[in-house]
């Protein structure tokens, strides 16, 4: 059922569509979507410390810890403020809420998240320093674990793909092997591998994760839930270590690679998917064409290096670096953070990201750093045009919340958990 939080998205979405025909969403909506109506809510303050000018409502902690990740990765220190700003989300029982605006007043278990709290999880886990919080989230996983072993958005739904698949990597970043974290009988990497189609499938279709079973009970691949998904096959998480694509030749994704075995066969498909499509991923609308999906291609470069697949990892950020600077200017912080993560896990320097710097970008959205690097400290003449671009834009972007609204019965989890990074953050 959706929560309270999601029926508000839904009504809010009906309001800003001002008689505009909403069109109808495939399971993965599109990036490249746009709308003409204008909101009529009032601009929301930006909390001090957090990353990005965009309603933090439905990604705040989101982005804040892809960020802080992404961050990290390039040897920035992050300010103070932006940690503690994360910190300060923490739920008393230990997961982490999407955004509360006010953390005084304690959080509303119904709007836990467990995809907030595993962007959250990995963050604290690779600055350190935050056992206490870290550990209190682990415990909070397991408390809330469905009895297939996977995990929901929020806790109470059934699981799905996505959030089960962040869950495993939060958990192997956390030290908590995922094997050992189990409901009656179940594990958290049987949960995963529940979502997986395996050699019963087509063959084209082996290794692909679907998002949720559908009404017949049947797993139907989905590009989305398998790019963001494949990384915890082998229990990857993020920031995934810099490598080389020279690096990666004996362990090349190819057709060799066993249906049964869950982490290669899933690497096969996200190279055999983004090989079809120029090296990118796609979506689209009903009775649209399809458009690229750069959140899609930056996750699924993701899960192929986190696997030891390089070449292939590095074929799409390639693709990235050279056609994913519009849809980033309009994402923001997240989209930043999410390609600055692809770029550093295929060894592609991310200061020369195309014509972006893209570190310098994000830094510019957020407080000001406590040491910067090197690199990214020498390219100060881009941050201060795309600091300004950035504070100009719209601080709410309907067209995601309508997104939101279109999708509450079919997918909404995903949508949320996937597509944070397509708004502006």
């Amino acid at each position: 059922m959706p929560t309270a939080a999601r029926l508000g998205a839904v009504a809010l979405s009906a309001a800003v569509l001002t008689g505009t025909a909403a069109p109808a969403f495939a399971s993965s909506a599109s990036t490249g979507a746009s709308l003409s109506a204008s909101p009529s809510a009032s601009p929301v303050s930006i909390p001090v410390g957090l990353y990005g000018t965009g309603d933090p409502t439905y990604d705040g902690v989101w982005r804040q810890g892809l960020s802080l990740l992404a961050l990290h990765s390039q040897g920035v220190t992050p300010a103070a403020s932006a940690v503690d700003w994360l910190t300060g989300q923490q739920c008393a029982d230990g997961g982490w809420p999407s955004y509360d605006a006010d953390p005084a007043k304690g959080c509303a278990a119904a709007t836990e998240d467990t995809n907030a709290t595993s962007a959250a999880v990995q963050a604290l886990a690779a600055l350190g320093g935050h056992d206490d919080a870290v550990s209190k989230a682990v415990a909070w996983y397991r408390k809330v674990q469905n009895a297939d072993g996977g995990w929901s958005y929020n806790p109470g739904s059934a699981s799905d793909a996505n959030s089960t698949g962040l869950v495993v990597s939060a958990l192997a970043a956390a030290k908590a092997d995922p094997a050992s974290v189990a409901r009656g009988g179940r594990t958290a990497l049987d949960g995963l591998h529940g979502f997986q189609l395996g050699c019963s499938a087509a063959a084209a279709e082996q290794g692909a994760f679907a998002y949720q079973p559908d009404k017949s009970g049947k797993l139907v691949a989905n590009d989305a839930a398998s790019a963001q998904a494949a990384l915890a096959t082998g229990s990857g998480f993020l920031p995934v270590p810099a490598g080389t694509a020279a690096a990666s030749t004996a362990t090349a994704a190819s057709s060799t690679a066993a249906c049964a075995d869950s982490e290669q066969s899933a690497a096969q498909y996200l190279a055999r998917r983004l090989g079809s499509g120029q090296e990118h991923l796609t979506s689209q609308l009903a009775g649209a064409s399809a458009t690229p999906d750069y959140a899609s291609t930056a996750w699924a470069a993701l899960s192929l290096a986190g696997t030891g697949h390089l070449d292939q990892a590095r074929k799409a950020v390639d693709w990235l670096s050279a056609n994913s600077a519009g849809w980033a200017r309009g994402a923001g912080a997240s989209a930043d953070a999410v390609l600055i993560l692809s770029a550093h896990a295929t060894g592609v320097d991310p200061t020369r990201f195309g014509a972006a710097n893209l570190v310098a970008q994000l830094e510019a959205a957020g407080p000001a750093p406590a040491a910067t690097a090197a690199a990214s400290a020498t390219a100060g003449a881009t941050t201060a045009s795309t600091a300004t671009a950035e504070k100009s834009s719209s601080s709410f972007n309907p067209w995601w919340l309508v997104g939101v609204g279109l999708v509450a019965g079919a997918g909404i989890g995903m949508y949320i958990s996937f597509n944070r990074s397509r708004r502006r953050a």
